[in-house]
């Protein structure tokens, strides 16, 4: 029976170990592979490293991450020392009271203190950048640091650090020589905490960076949008550096013991030590200046805010030597998310919204007015993309993707006569379980008030009660899988017989699995256009216009929808890449004559909410 039970115990063991390392594992094997697939392996390549290298975001961003991680881990390390040590003197009233307050940004979740740094630097009119994410990252690693440095502090026998009062230490030497000492344990615990903490942050560096100023988090999590498998090769050598960091750490306290090392240790003069110490701190005090020189310029700057993972970035670089300026290009997940950063007080330039949220812009007076004599290339935008009701002669916005929302079906699952039942095609239940609906309230709305023969606009609340209805029923009969963007990667690999996507993933998908087929029913479906406005905050409204125009010129158009994969708003590039890049895919070549299409238009807040409250109950059947 002892032994079952341990074969038991180790069986259990081993499941808890697979759970936590066989995913990365499977990272480090694919950031090998040959194509941009996360879950098919098709060749062994070191194609991704490559692009890594070659990649001046991800390198900056690796930068910014690990200058950031060591400057607040040394700050946060000695305020937390002094700190802890200092409580240990002070009386048991005031020291309680601190502690209890140095626990909560430890209990915090991490968006409540993210909205309020990045309220105090709004409200106290600091740029956001390099600086404020820095002290962001002082200011929550520090309550970490106490923490651990503290309980080693309160085992100290007072006793030692008078002697060496008494005995002719200055109180610096007792604290240096005598109290840091004893108290090593902690400290190291507290800046290593620190360490990782800051390299590992996510929340609250995105509502406290600006200016392009982006870490590795960002990064990574701005190319979860679409399929980026550099990253793969970023996490894989991370992976790489932590395990050679714990080989050091376990193997150093084994060579410390060793006599070769002892006397090495003594052979080093205090004059090489301070001399060590001194270039120590030079090199962090060039490690801050250099990353502060680093993101100011002497250039023209443009702030431009896009979607992540949706621009050719060698266009940037090309824009910005054609023009002798610095694009600060940052990137966002979400509308409503680019909305709540630009309502916090930060500035841009140039903003890539969609078309409900350019009408929001515009009435309430975030934008200005296109000077269309500015723009050369305005003329080879199709005519279909202009004058839409969210923007009438495109006094905000001009065009910079655009296509439609459809059902992607396998043609070796779904035969053509299911489609005839047009957006009822997704409460077959020949198809149970076998569905990714998008875990979007306002697509997934879409896709029942058009399948009841209402507008997508409405703002009857009976009509969006029966979406609602239609919706819930769905989900009982059918079981559909709600997803993001891993939808892409999931259809690639023939997951689902369906799945509802934007056209321009759509078309990426097809192109890798040839047993895609796109579909958009004809009782009207969602046609969207993503448009490039000004801020009425812009400060080189010149350089704006030039930026709009460069990203209208044939070359810059085809770069960017071969790139990305959305339909070109630019006619000649538009009628181009779909016979030549994505020939014979449907889904790059969205319809323009059904009349049952619509655009979104901005909603008002009450319906906006009342769709929530609906969307949560859907998802909560």
């Amino acid at each position: 029976m002892k032994k079952l039970s341990r074969l038991s115990t180790g069986f259990y063991i081993f499941l808890c170990f697979a759970f936590l390392y066989v995913p990365i594992i499977v990272t480090m094997i694919f950031s090998f592979n040959s194509s941009k697939s996360f879950s098919r392996f098709t060749g062994f390549s070191l194609h991704w490293y490559e692009e890594l290298i070659n990649d001046a975001e991800i390198m900056s961003a690796v930068w910014v991450s690990v200058s950031i991680a060591i400057i607040a881990t040394i700050i946060a390390t000695v305020l937390g020392t002094i700190t802890a040590i200092g409580l240990s003197k002070s009386r048991k009233l005031l020291r309680e009271w601190i502690l209890n307050i140095n626990n909560i940004p430890i209990m915090n979740p991490d968006i409540v203190t993210a909205i309020g740094l990045m309220i105090l630097f709004t409200s106290l009119r600091v740029e956001k950048g390099y600086i404020t994410m820095l002290l962001a990252h002082i200011c929550f690693c520090t309550p970490y640091v106490i923490t651990s440095v503290y309980p080693k502090v309160r085992e100290l026998d007072t006793n030692v650090a008078n002697a060496a009062l008494d005995l002719g230490a200055t109180p610096f030497q007792a604290l240096i020589k005598v109290i840091v000492p004893m108290i090593k344990p902690g400290i190291f615990a507290g800046m290593l905490l620190a360490f990782t903490m800051s390299i590992d942050d996510f929340v609250i560096s995105y509502f406290v960076s600006g200016n392009g100023v982006e870490n590795i988090s960002m990064i990574v999590y701005n190319a979860t949008k679409r399929i980026n498998p550099t990253i793969n090769a970023l996490s894989t050598i991370v992976i790489l550096v932590i395990t050679a960091a714990v080989f050091v750490v376990n193997i150093a306290p084994v060579i410390q013991k060793r006599k070769w090392f002892k006397r090495l240790k003594k052979s080093i003069s205090p004059a090489v030590k301070k001399t060590f110490t001194v270039i120590t701190s030079v090199l962090l005090v060039f490690l801050i200046c250099f990353s502060v020189i680093m993101s100011n310029t002497n250039k023209a700057v443009l702030k431009v805010y896009n979607a992540g993972e949706y621009i050719d970035n060698s266009l940037i670089t090309e824009f910005e030597e054609r023009n002798n300026c610095k694009i600060i290009y940052e990137t966002f997940d979400s509308n409503e998310s680019m909305y709540t950063k630009i309502m916090s007080g930060e500035r841009y330039d140039i903003i890539i919204p969609s078309d409900y949220m350019i009408e929001r812009l515009a009435k309430e007076e975030f934008l200005q007015e296109i000077d269309k004599s500015k723009l050369k290339n305005l003329d080879k935008v199709m005519p279909y993309l202009l004058d839409k009701p969210f923007d009438p002669e495109n006094k905000y916005s001009i065009p910079y993707f655009w296509g439609s929302v459809g059902i992607l079906y396998d043609k070796t699952v779904v035969d053509e006569t299911d489609l005839e039942a047009g957006w009822e095609i997704l409460r077959n239940q020949k198809f149970k379980n076998n569905i990714y609906m998008y875990n979007s309230e306002r697509d997934s709305f879409m896709v029942a008030l058009k399948a009841l023969g209402y507008s997508l606009n409405t703002t009857d609340k009976a009509q969006l009660y029966k979406a609602y209805e239609w919706l819930v029923e769905q989900n009982r009969l059918m079981n559909p899988v709600y997803v993001g963007d891993e939808v892409i990667d999931s259809m690639i690999n023939g997951n689902k017989a369906m799945a509802i996507v934007y056209s321009g993933d759509a078309a990426y998908i097809m192109s890798e699995n040839e047993n895609l087929e796109f579909f958009a029913p004809d009782a009207g479906t969602n046609m969207w256009i993503d448009g490039m406005v000004i801020t009425k905050d812009c400060t080189n409204t010149d350089l704006a216009h030039k930026w709009i125009d460069f990203m209208l010129e044939e070359e810059s158009a085809r770069a960017n929808t071969v790139e990305i994969g959305y339909s070109s708003p630019v006619e000649s590039v538009y009628n181009e890449i779909s016979t030549t890049e994505y020939d014979g895919i449907s889904a790059y070549v969205p319809r323009l004559d059904n009349e049952n299409d619509e655009f979104f238009r901005y909603q008002p807040l009450e319906i906006k909410q009342y769709c929530a409250e609906l969307w949560i109950k859907v998802k909560a059947k």
